[in-house]
């Protein structure tokens, strides 16, 4: 599972059908699930998310986190996340979750998501459509853009023979 966050002044993504925003201070997340990633993961990857400190404290330190700004968070399925350039000019996305199963996954991240928030939480959250050709729109703040990989952050413990 990968998460791209991006930290935003404002953003709002648009498809044909649809819309999702606009967004004020807060993240805007590219979501992926690559092969082998597991359902247990999005929460631990979520909490992550959401309790990085990666705004401005009164001091100027990245020392907030998203739940503590109360910022709103917007979620953009990405498959291309798991894009391998390793070979010719076309990238291949064979390690890319099947779509089927990949969104089952989004909509968990979605509503792990809104758990994580929960109560005390006044930003709001959003999400792009699944599948679909989107446009997004955004203002970078800092510029912050960090990616967040399940398989760096949550390795698989590894067996001794």
């Amino acid at each position: 599972m990968r998460v791209l966050i991006q930290r935003v002044t404002s953003a709002r993504v648009e498809w044909e059908g649809g819309t999702a925003g606009p967004i004020g201070k807060g993240l805007l997340c590219l979501v992926g699930f690559g092969e082998g990633d597991a359902e247990g993961l999005i929460a631990p990857m979520v909490d992550k998310l959401v309790n990085l400190r990666i705004f401005e404290d009164a001091g100027g330190r990245m020392n907030r986190s998203l739940l503590e700004l109360n910022g709103d968070l917007m979620l953009v399925p990405q498959f291309t996340l798991y894009a391998d350039c390793r070979k010719g000019r076309r990238p291949g996305f064979s390690a890319a979750l099947a779509a089927g199963r990949a969104k089952e996954f989004f909509t968990r991240f979605e509503e792990s998501c809104g758990d994580f928030t929960g109560q005390d939480f006044s930003g709001r959250v959003f999400s792009g459509g699944f599948g679909a050709s989107m446009q997004v729109h955004l203002v970078n703040d800092g510029p912050v853009t960090i990616m967040l990989d399940s398989q760096q952050l949550y390795p698989a413990p590894t067996t001794r023979t």
